[in-house]
């Protein structure tokens, strides 16, 4: 809840700032007036009034800090730290399945956390690895259908087109007819620039 200041409190934080903490100026407020205000009420109002204590609480040059030398800090929680070769709760092992952000079926395929699109994965078992600027496609546009006859090997610029002209279908053999047009359109581009 927030408090409203009468005009002798005001003039009371203002004549006392300087040279006082928030938390110092908030216990010489709050017996003064009998109140129980918190210290970020007091800092509140100072920063609303531009009024400044003249305190710097910056390190200085040269100061040697507490934990100089140590190495790590314990401040409690020792007993709760992970445990090497504990594994947490939401460990997935190799070889589960999830679906990502895109609506996509992701494997994983190494520890800790590596994990690839399963139709690259069943595409690269059969066929070796995706060459660079090809994707794979679904022939039917169904993302959960890993069939290797479904599953089609597109250049970014055969997509392009693809998309561009909606031949992507659902039917594989249909797209992979559309992958053909896409091709001669491709084709037809490049003889009418030249």
């Amino acid at each position: 809840m927030s408090h409203r200041y009468t005009k002798e409190q005001t003039e009371f934080i203002a004549a006392n700032t300087k040279g006082r903490s928030s938390k110092e100026l908030t216990k010489i407020f709050n017996k003064k007036f009998k109140l129980n205000l918190e210290v970020s009420k007091i800092a509140a109002f100072k920063s609303r009034h531009g009024l400044k204590s003249g305190l710097d609480c910056r390190f200085k040059p040269g100061n040697v800090t507490f934990n100089k030398g140590k190495k790590g800090i314990f401040l409690g929680g020792k007993a709760t730290q992970f445990k090497k070769g504990n594994r947490p709760h939401n460990y997935m092992p190799v070889g589960t399945e999830r679906i990502n952000g895109d609506g996509y079926v992701d494997v994983k395929i190494a520890d800790p956390n590596q994990w690839k699109a399963k139709h690259h994965v069943v595409w690269e078992k059969h066929n070796g690895p995706v060459p660079q600027g090809h994707v794979i496609v679904f022939g039917d546009k169904d993302t959960r259908n890993f069939d290797i006859n479904n599953l089609i090997l597109v250049s970014r610029k055969q997509l392009l087109v693809l998309n561009k002209n909606k031949l992507i279908q659902s039917d594989s053999n249909l797209t992979r007819t559309g992958v053909i047009i896409a091709d001669l359109y491709q084709k037809i581009s490049e003889c009418t620039k030249t």
